[in-house]
């Protein structure tokens, strides 16, 4: 599979919670993290489609890492999960 990753990921237990007005709001947890984006486990919901726009926000065991839902898209799908990337 040809690489496409411009920033290196690193793990993550971040859970990820979803806003989108059809899809409502849900929790998923991130499999790992970079500068650019993440890449976030879907488990029983369903995947938004590549290119759809979400609210986000980020939250360790500690609290939320942005109090403020950010704007990112989904740039593709794997059986288990999406890949999401900030629109900046």
């Amino acid at each position: 599979m040809l690489e496409h990753r411009i920033h290196p990921r690193t793990s993550s237990e971040a859970l990820v919670e979803i806003h989108h007005p059809s899809l409502g709001i849900y929790e998923v947890k991130a499999r790992d993290l970079s500068e650019g984006g993440l890449f976030v486990l879907t488990g029983i919901y369903p995947k938004p489609p590549v290119g759809t726009e979400l609210m986000v926000r980020i939250k360790r065991y500690t609290g939320a890492i942005n109090q403020e839902p950010v704007k990112m898209r989904v740039v593709h799908e794997q059986r288990d999960g999406v890949g999401l990337a900030f629109v900046r």
